[in-house]
């Protein structure tokens, strides 16, 4: 059972001076270089995002290798500052996968202990120039074998709605062996051993793919298929995310009812208004506490991050549930409108709310986790 008070120290739940201008750089960047039209127009493209723009969020601002050891090509700073940057992307609705690779998979590859792996392609992912991600992490049996083949191993079986799994470069898979479940790197660059199938899915700055491995070269990482860590992070990570959206879902609608008027008057002065939006504020400080508080388990390796990542994913995924229900509705016939950006937040709030559990389960396994119930916590 997990000590019901935090053992988190407080001043890292404020930002620092460093993170505020990390922020306000990529706030910046994120306005001049990915509005809304932006992310419309990469939508249609193969990848599914602006490649040139990937690239230099990596090389001038370094995002990908903050959270990266510099004896991996990162920067060597924490999850904190990864957190920001995560948090300013979610309010930009920036559709490239950031999430799967420098969260995902670089957290599998520092999480197994496996330098030679790290070395391999941690620098790449820092750099900008590998995009990764996991398969099979969210099942309890994943649906993916390692066989040997000879001096190596290789893979067949299928897992689904892979994060980026129809465009990255890397896969780091969860799979079954003989000893048990362990992790194994797979560059599916091989069409007849790897098909790579994406999947219709309802938010589509977030692709998703089916993986089938038809006996894929892979190498072992590490000696254990353990990856309840690595989901906490994801799951900090996407509490961040929503954050982020969730505020400029906020921000939006507040210049929008001081500027529309009804009866000779903005409809942000009706009190019925203010209070809705009060709700929302109410809410997204909430949020942001306890988005504040997953983040900081995670960089410091708390034994805390079970009990803060589940927090954050039920508060979060609610918030931004309300601050996107209230951005159509406050915004009266125009959101409703497909040239409205507002469906695009709705989309991708529905989506990250079921992405690692619903606020439902994490409820659950939280009452778990603090002895409320006598079932074992996942």
């Amino acid at each position: 059972m997990h000590h019901r008070h935090p053992d988190i120290d407080p001043q890292l739940l404020s930002e620092t001076e460093e993170q505020r201008e990390l922020r306000t750089v990529l706030r910046d960047f994120f306005t001049e270089e990915s509005g809304p039209e932006d992310v419309r127009k990469h939508l249609a493209t193969p990848r599914g995002h602006d490649e040139k723009l990937w690239a230099r969020l990596a090389g001038e601002i370094g995002v990908h290798g903050l959270a990266i050891p510099e004896k991996f090509g990162g920067s060597g700073y924490t999850f904190a500052e990864l957190a920001v940057a995560l948090e300013e992307s979610g309010r930009a609705l920036y559709c490239a996968p950031l999430l799967p690779t420098v969260v995902l998979a670089a957290h599998a590859l520092l999480n197994s202990g496996d330098r030679q792996a790290c070395a391999r392609y941690l620098p790449r992912i820092a750099d900008g120039t590998l995009t990764a991600t996991v398969a099979g992490f969210d099942e309890a049996e994943p649906g993916v074998v390692a066989e040997r083949s000879g001096p190596g191993w290789v893979l067949r079986g299928a897992a689904d709605f892979v994060l980026d799994g129809a465009g990255a470069d890397l896969i780091i898979v969860r799979a079954r062996t003989p000893e048990g479940a362990r992790l194994f790197a797979c560059e599916p660059a091989a069409v007849d051993t790897c098909s790579r199938t994406p999947r219709r899915v309802l938010d589509e700055t977030r692709r998703q793919a089916l993986v089938e491995f038809r006996g894929a070269p892979a190498t072992p990482v590490g000696e254990s298929g353990e990856v309840t860590a690595v989901l906490d992070a994801g799951r900090a990570a996407l509490a961040a995310e929503q954050v982020g959206g969730s505020g400029h879902a906020l921000d939006a609608t507040v210049q929008f009812v001081t500027q529309r008027e009804q009866f000779g008057r903005p409809i942000g002065s009706f009190q019925a208004v203010k209070h809705r939006l009060a709700d929302v504020l109410v809410a997204l400080e909430a949020a942001r506490s306890a988005s504040a508080y997953a983040t900081a388990c995670v960089a410091v390796a708390s034994p805390q991050l079970p009990v803060a990542a589940s927090a954050a994913a039920a508060v979060c995924s609610e918030t931004y549930r309300l601050a996107t229900a209230e951005y159509v509705q406050l915004h009266g016939g125009i959101g409703f409108t497909w040239e409205h950006p507002a469906h695009l937040y709705v989309r991708r709030a529905r989506s990250s709310e079921v992405l690692f559990g619903t606020a439902d389960q994490h409820r659950t396994r939280l009452a778990e986790l603090v002895g409320l119930t006598t079932r074992p916590a996942a």
